[in-house]
């Protein structure tokens, strides 16, 4: 790339650049975005604006950092989840579209107005906790995570989009919860297995072991979460987990042992099972 050139130009030539990406389009464009700091809709309604030098330079060493296989959202430090703009770090997951599904099910279980006790458990950059929040603000929300990191980020996107009313706390899993019980637990745990391959593809290369590994077969987290969680409800509560669409099976036989009710399993846009809710009865 050259001074004096063009957006679109530019744009094309990032594009060509990024020929190994199969979001080679939408990461071009998010990169320029980055650097000029203005919205996608920019990019077609000024193609012909020359970019100074310095801007040529940031937009270079971007697509230097993207082309070595480093995820755009911790690129550029932030990504969209629901509704909400989060910033995202090498300390937390990337939030994923398919863990949306995860929220609607939460807010299919929370009614506009509740004003009872939700807890995200492992909550990295808050995605799931911050969602669940804007759209029932009355509830009590209280966010955990063992990482310390992880939490500030959590806790910075909290106060960036002002919902002031999520709490949160560092625990592993339960062990800081004391006798907080909830009508509904929330968690899209660690759970893919140890050796599994995926670990050294694309993005998840680049994400937190300790947010993705569940042990050697994917569900010690899972486990943990499921055994520990009737003391943490209340009557009739709920509890919502992510999981890997290979793992239905094993984790419908866990809520099973012990003892929920109204078990179900929900796929997501591409068909796979992700997540997997369960009722306390007893």
């Amino acid at each position: 790339m050259s001074n004096n050139e063009s957006l679109n130009t530019l744009l094309l030539k990032a594009v060509k650049k990024l020929s190994h990406s199969d979001t080679k389009h939408l990461d071009a464009a998010i990169l320029l975005c980055h650097v000029l700091d203005v919205s996608r809709s920019y990019l077609y309604a000024w193609p012909e604006k020359i970019l100074t030098a310095k801007q040529i330079a940031q937009l270079e060493a971007l697509l230097t950092r993207r082309i070595q296989g480093e995820p755009i959202a911790y690129i550029t430090g932030h990504k969209a989840f629901w509704s909400l703009d989060l910033q995202v770090t090498e300390k937390t997951l990337i939030p994923r579209p398919e863990t949306e599904l995860l929220v609607e099910q939460a807010l299919a279980r929370l009614p506009l107005f509740e004003t009872g006790q939700v807890i995200d458990l492992g909550t990295g950059s808050g995605a799931i906790a911050l969602a669940i929040a804007k759209e029932r603000p009355k509830i009590k929300m209280l966010a955990t995570d063992h990482d310390t990191a992880a939490l500030m980020v959590a806790q910075n996107n909290a106060q960036r989009l002002g919902l002031h009313q999520v709490k949160f706390l560092i625990s592993d899993w339960y062990t800081r919860l004391g006798d907080i019980k909830a009508t509904l637990i929330v968690s899209n745990p660690p759970y893919i297995a140890a050796d599994d391959p995926h670990l050294s593809l694309g993005d998840v290369q680049y994400e937190p072991r300790s947010a993705l590994i569940g042990g050697e077969d994917g569900l010690s987290a899972i486990r943990t979460i499921i055994a520990q969680s009737f003391s943490h409800l209340l009557i009739g509560g709920w509890l919502l987990l992510e999981q890997g669409y290979d793992q239905t099976e094993q984790v419908q036989a866990l809520f099973k042992q012990y003892h929920y009710d109204n078990i179900t399993t929900y796929s997501d846009l591409a068909g796979l099972p992700r997540v997997l809710c369960g009722q306390k009865r007893v």
